[in-house]
């Protein structure tokens, strides 16, 4: 898939797929619920993307039996192939810019079960450093403005400044946390009555 909208979607349907099979309706309610906060994806390019999936054969569909059908309407099933299972697992390893721009961190985040801790902890420091870059450059910019701005547009502004700081705090809180948790010692799982 070109470009970096086809590439987010296609992270979000393997990912999705990889937590069970689904059909177009219930992957979308499933993509909109997961990530609604982050973006809204519509049939329209939706559908264009599980059609690129199957012919790369990252995902099959299925045809419930006759005797399944509600409605009258057969409800193709998408499932991810093994191939699938390795292109998602390579999407998650990657940990550069585009992993932590605005338009893809929520993906990415929103499976982070299933990344590696370092690359997570990679993914993080990352966007928490291009937040950082926005702060400086919003500060900057209201620093130099101020005095000609109107009152509402000042407080926007503001707004816009404190969600950001927010943002850099939470990602610090789980930068510390991602840190703690690699410094532990592995627990054995084994049992004890061997």
């Amino acid at each position: 898939m070109a470009g970096g909208q086809g590439r987010v979607l296609e992270l979000a349907v393997l990912g999705s797929l990889h937590e069970t099979p689904l059909h177009g309706y219930e992957l979308r309610k499933r993509l909109n619920a997961l990530l609604g906060m982050f973006r809204a994806f519509s049939y329209g390019s939706l559908y264009p993307c599980l059609r690129s999936l199957l012919e790369r054969g990252l995902i099959t569909e299925e045809q419930p039996a006759p005797t399944t059908i509600v409605g009258g309407r057969s409800k193709i099933v998408y499932k991810l192939t093994a191939e699938g299972k390795e292109r998602l697992q390579e999407m998650l390893t990657q940990a550069g810019p585009s992993a932590w721009e605005d338009e893809s961190f929520g993906v990415h985040f929103a499976f982070f079960r299933h990344t590696e801790a370092e690359v997570r902890l990679r993914i993080l420091e990352g966007r928490r450093s291009r937040l950082e870059e926005r702060l400086d450059a919003v500060r900057t910019a209201l620093a130099r403005t101020a005095e000609r701005l109107d009152s509402y547009t000042l407080e926007l502004q503001r707004h816009g400044l404190e969600s950001v700081e927010r943002e850099v705090r939470w990602l610090n809180e789980l930068i510390a946390t991602e840190r703690r948790a690699s410094q532990e010692p592995e627990r054995d799982t084994r049992s004890t009555d061997e």
